[in-house]
């Protein structure tokens, strides 16, 4: 479910084109701006600053036709689709419009026009754990299957950690490793991702912090705040695991969580918790 905003029809005079008359008179350009929002916006909050602003986006197509002239439409609908997504952290995917009625060409036709469709791409964390089965190979598929997906960038990724069992004890050690990339998935697509990730290595539902054979964690996704009854971001158990930390830390160690990083928060967990607990071995 998503709020969607649209502005339709807006005419603004450029001088954009590749002919001599074009650049020179200028003409009618007719502007289409849809913005989708990653959640439902602020309609249920009726807060002004979680949506966006109509008039604001008119006057972004008028600032970025002013700014041209350009040879082609396309760069004129990018601009525009590009300063929506700066000025509007709330937009998840923009599409731009942008029809040409007089285009100087010889044929009969209403318009000519083009579309820009741009998505937001945020920054993720994601902790991956297995303590079943061939451990090192369950943590680098998962990482190759989440890969796949044509709106994830996996960036880095860390070393395996042999970590002890946390929650449940009485189980086989772990290894865990964490990854850090982009994406323009919204916080419920990643988390289906992950979950279809899991099952697709053979994971099946057991005991809560009990033994698996994968398990995917969402930690941060930009710096979105979710709460759900499917997730809560960023992931609320994070600064309390070391098994998260300590290879979060190894790719990311400026990442800051609640304003602070990383590398301080595992300073703190590493300080407070006993020697064999903080001792976490490199798997090579």
């Amino acid at each position: 479910m998503m709020d969607r905003i649209r502005v339709e029809g807006l005419v603004v005079h450029g001088h954009h084109g590749v002919h001599v008359e074009e650049t020179r008179l200028g003409q009618k350009f007719v502007v289409d701006i849809t913005c989708d929002l990653g959640a439902p916006g602020g309609a249920g909050a009726d807060a002004y600053d979680q949506t966006v602003c109509y008039g604001r986006l008119c006057d972004i197509a008028k600032e970025v036709s002013d700014a041209g002239p350009y040879k082609i439409i396309e760069t004129f609908s990018q601009k525009i689709a590009d300063q929506v997504l700066a000025d509007f952290p709330s937009v998840a995917e923009v599409l731009v419009r942008i029809a040409k009625p007089s285009a100087p060409i010889a044929a009969v036709l209403d318009t000519v026009a083009v579309e820009t469709t741009r998505k937001r791409q945020r920054a993720f964390a994601l902790s991956l754990g297995s303590n079943m089965g061939d451990k090192a190979t369950n943590l680098t598929l998962a990482m190759t299957l989440l890969g796949l997906d044509d709106e994830v960038q996996i960036e880095t990724r860390s070393r395996h950690y042999r970590t002890k069992p946390w929650g449940k004890e009485d189980q086989d050690w772990f290894m865990n490793a964490c990854v850090v990339g982009r994406t323009s998935l919204s916080p419920e697509a990643l988390l289906k991702l992950c979950k279809e990730t899991e099952l697709k290595i053979g994971r099946v539902p057991g005991e809560r912090w009990g033994p698996r054979l994968i398990d995917i964690d969402i930690l941060t996704l930009g710096n979105l705040s979710v709460e759900t009854l499917e997730m809560v971001l960023p992931h609320p158990e994070m600064l309390n695991r070391v098994f998260v930390l300590k290879p979060l830390a190894e790719i990311a160690p400026e990442l800051e969580i609640a304003g602070v990083p990383v590398t301080a928060h595992l300073a703190r967990l590493e300080g407070t918790v006993g020697e064999e607990e903080a001792m976490v071995a490199v798997e090579d």
